[in-house]
């Protein structure tokens, strides 16, 4: 008889499928939106405070270290209390601090409330992504997480919205724009009570009742309850629930640094350090970048709210390729576009290079995460495949901490060095992504 999984890998994309996509999404974007937000704050904070390029790198900096942090905790709570519980506690932490963060009156203060939002953004992500993927049809699933990182870029349209609308109004505009962080606070109440918890992460736990229960609720959307539930339903809760739970247990001891598992482990981590280096570096900094390039505060946001535009076709085609290509060409083809694009923004000159080129980074830049979140889950089981995203978007952030930092060492040698260096590491990433092991049409472990 077909165990639960099978019957969920079974299944057509359904109502269930997409409100799971949507509720999840929908974080994901709030996510984005707050972390896009604060390079146009820093941009107004740099003429208001009159702050020097250091103390707004460690404003831009602090909420990556936190980040780091978070990403690592919460993938490993998410594998001891639940995916679902982990999700909505990020959500409520981080929409909180960055509420508070607007009644900041200093850099001190301000520094403390990213930190406190870092915690709560680096461990929703792993977290969101690792629900989705283990809800998803495997035939489907990578586009499916593409999708979900899609809205990433709603996110990040918002915050531009909000850079170009609220943010120069008035004084006290970039208090306003860290106001409307508080959504995911009223959010998190939703995520609690309507998303699912996942169905693998419940059978590792002998919680096989409420997995069968919500397996059911899936048949049932897709129209195939009546015929999988009385049959496979039913074997599976007895006689295969003891197997499973003996399987989690095993699975349980493996370390994601195990001789099987090590190999994959690195090159992801090598990927997401190289492109958290060079994407973080290159969007916190944008708009001040362009404002050093002799645009004032409104254009600068007005390109950056053009530029970001860019990513939501980049999300398509990857979402596209990825069934089509494979994971691993469609994350090293994006991750060379990107490469390729950045060294050329690092030398572009006038408005319609800097947006040209700027477009064509976001475009592959935002397509190679869309690609790099599909594979992530799919390269571990069930009992650490939160651990398993959680620490490599844990490392990643470690990069997300140095950027922001290093950007203005690197400015020494112009705009042109620092666009060098990014384009240097998407390549970098390009060729560890060549080295992990294709997962497409495969069941998640």
């Amino acid at each position: 008889m077909p165990t639960r999984t099978e019957r969920l890998d079974s299944l057509p994309f359904s109502s269930k499928h997409r409100r799971l996509l949507w509720g999840s999404g929908v974080g994901w974007a709030l996510d984005a939106m707050d972390v896009g937000l604060i390079s146009f704050v820093m941009a107004a904070l740099a003429v208001q405070w009159d702050l020097s390029k250091t103390q707004l790198s460690w404003i831009g900096s602090i909420g990556f270290l936190g980040m780091a942090l978070g990403a690592a905790l919460g993938g490993l709570l998410a594998d001891r209390i639940g995916r679902r519980q982990v999700f909505a506690l990020t959500l409520l932490v981080y929409g909180l601090a960055t509420g508070a963060a607007a009644l900041s009156v200093s850099v001190a203060m301000l520094v403390v409330l990213r930190f406190i939002v870092g915690l709560g953004l680096g461990a929703e992500l792993p977290v969101a992504s690792t629900l989705v993927a283990e809800f998803s049809p495997k035939r489907i699933r990578g586009r499916i997480i593409v999708i979900l990182e899609a809205f990433w870029a709603l996110g990040w349209m918002l915050a531009a919205l909000i850079g170009y609308f609220v943010i120069p109004a008035s004084d006290n505009g970039w208090r306003w724009a860290l106001a409307m962080g508080m959504v995911p606070a009223a959010y998190a109440i939703y995520v609690r009570m309507r998303l699912p918890e996942s169905v693998r992460f419940l059978e590792t736990k002998g919680r096989v009742a409420e997995a069968e229960a919500i397996v059911r609720e899936f048949e049932e959307a897709a129209g195939k309850g009546a015929e999988a539930a009385g049959v496979a339903g039913a074997g599976v809760a007895g006689a295969g629930a003891a197997v499973e739970r003996a399987s989690a247990v095993e699975e349980q001891h493996e370390s994601i640094w195990a001789p099987r598992l090590r190999a994959r482990t690195a090159a992801l981590w090598a990927v997401w350090f190289c492109i958290n280096f060079s994407y973080y570096g290159a969007f916190i900094w944008l708009p001040s970048l362009l404002v050093d390039r002799g645009f004032d505060l409104i254009h600068s946001f007005g390109y950056t709210l053009i530029i970001t535009l860019a990513q939501l076709p980049g999300y398509a085609l990857a979402a596209w390729l990825i069934e089509i290509l494979g994971r691993r060409v469609t994350l090293a083809l994006f991750l060379v576009g990107s490469g390729v694009s950045a060294a050329l923004f690092g030398f572009s000159g006038d408005v319609w290079q800097v947006i040209a080129t700027g477009c064509a980074l976001s475009f592959f830049n935002l397509g190679a995460w869309g690609a790099l979140y599909a594979i992530g889950p799919e390269l571990y089981p069930t009992a650490t495949r939160g651990s398993g995203t959680g620490s490599a978007a844990a490392f990643g952030r470690l990069a997300s901490i140095s950027a922001p930092l290093l950007v203005p060492v690197l400015l020494v040698g112009g705009q042109g060095a620092v666009f060098g260096v990014f384009a240097a590491a998407f390549l970098v990433a390009a060729a560890a992504a060549f080295t992990l092991p294709e997962r497409t049409n495969v069941a998640l472990e």
